[in-house]
């Protein structure tokens, strides 16, 4: 890749992917911004000789290849894909519709999946690229109450990113899933925030106290996503960034601790596991 690249991120009418978008810009390369309204783009960013305004809803393939398209005929290449576009479908899982699981499966993981099914010929033709995949630590370990949805979207992420780096390596092309712990985005405002509507008595409680847990949260998370998105720049010009990056301290204490629990399962049953074996083998 060059110095200066060409970067297409989802998701950059508000939260992280303005700060992305802004980074990116910063450090002298162009941008196609992405938003389901891209006026919302323009009213962020403002007018920029760099910067393309596109509209995309990411579950739309048509729209994410129009997108890609639009990026070439304007910058002439594509070198960075950011996967940041968002929701979360937050409940139990009992109490949530299966409208509404299949809703968060399909903007945060098969919407990277469309897009990134629309970059990889320009990049294969290039024979380079990144493409970066916000996930986030519910990717890792699903701890907590109100995650079954996007947990699984995000394991669904991580999976498809490691699997898919070995498939696109031999064309110079790399995958980066960002695992971000709580970051000052806007991901826990109403607008990106879907509760599920009570509905079971058992639940009840907890579903208050959940609700109450996760508004109480917003605006005071720890993580900045200035700094994040800054970071996300500095990864990219590597000759190799990393296949997975834990963003923020509470992000690393994730990684450490799941690795430490698998290795801890794995031992404890190490002789069980280790006699499934066909008596000929």
């Amino acid at each position: 890749m060059t110095d200066k690249q060409v970067w297409l991120v989802t998701g950059a009418g508000r939260g992280l992917g303005i700060d992305i978008a802004k980074a990116a810009l910063a450090a002298g390369h162009a941008v196609v911004a992405t938003a389901r309204k891209a006026k919302s783009i323009t009213a962020a960013l403002g007018e920029h000789d760099d910067l393309l305004a596109a509209a995309l809803d990411v579950t739309d393939p048509a729209a994410a290849e129009a997108a890609v398209q639009a990026a070439v005929e304007r910058f002439g290449h594509l070198d960075v894909l950011v996967n940041n576009a968002g929701s979360f479908q937050a409940g139990f899982f009992e109490e949530m519709t299966p409208d509404a699981f299949r809703s968060q499966i399909e903007s945060t993981l098969f919407g990277p999946v469309n897009v990134t099914r629309a970059v990889l010929p320009q990049m294969r033709a290039q024979r380079s690229g990144l493409v970066v995949t916000v996930s986030s630590t519910a990717g890792i370990a699903a701890d907590g109450d109100f995650l079954t949805a996007y947990a699984a979207s995000k394991f669904g992420v991580e999976g498809f990113m490691e699997a898919l780096a070995t498939e696109v390596a031999p064309f110079g092309i790399r995958t980066m899933s960002v695992e971000p712990g709580f970051f000052r985005t806007q991901l826990l405002t109403p607008e990106s925030t879907n509760f599920a509507e009570p509905s079971i008595d058992d639940y009840a409680d907890r579903t208050k106290a959940t609700i109450e847990g996760w508004q109480s949260m917003n605006g005071k998370q720890g993580g900045d996503p200035a700094k994040l998105a800054r970071a996300l720049v500095q990864l990219a010009a590597l000759a190799s960034p990393p296949v997975r990056f834990a963003a923020g301290a509470d992000a690393v204490g994730v990684v450490e601790n799941k690795a430490k629990v698998l290795l801890d399962q794995a031992e404890a049953y190490r002789e069980l596991s280790s006699s499934l074996a066909h008596d000929d083998a």
